[in-house]
């Protein structure tokens, strides 16, 4: 039972986590020997370029906080004497007939 825990285990990392999928792309004659001799001066394939690529224009966004969304919002333009506490009971006063 131990031995096919570990077999699983490993099946897992070695192949189901480094699963590659094969890509067709059409594109220019010109362009692909610039990226082939880029690749060799590089030292590195033409599918490790584009697949760098793909990996940089498709990163995830990062997810704004609650606080950057509030910092977003549009700002009042109000007086600088602007009592918040009077235009509070104002408002009550004039909505509950006091």
């Amino acid at each position: 039972m131990r031995i096919n825990f570990v077999n699983t285990y490993l099946y897992k990392i070695l192949y189901t986590d480094t699963m590659k999928a094969r890509l067709n792309i059409t594109i220019d004659k010109d362009v692909l020997q610039n990226v082939k001799l880029l690749a060799e001066e590089q030292k590195t394939s033409v599918s490790e370029i584009v697949e760098h690529y793909f990996k940089a224009i498709a990163k995830p966004r990062k997810k704004k906080t609650f606080i950057e969304l509030i910092k977003e919002l549009p700002k009042p333009n109000l007086p600088k004497d602007f009592n918040w506490k009077e235009e509070y009971y104002k408002d009550k006063m004039k909505k509950y007939g006091i």
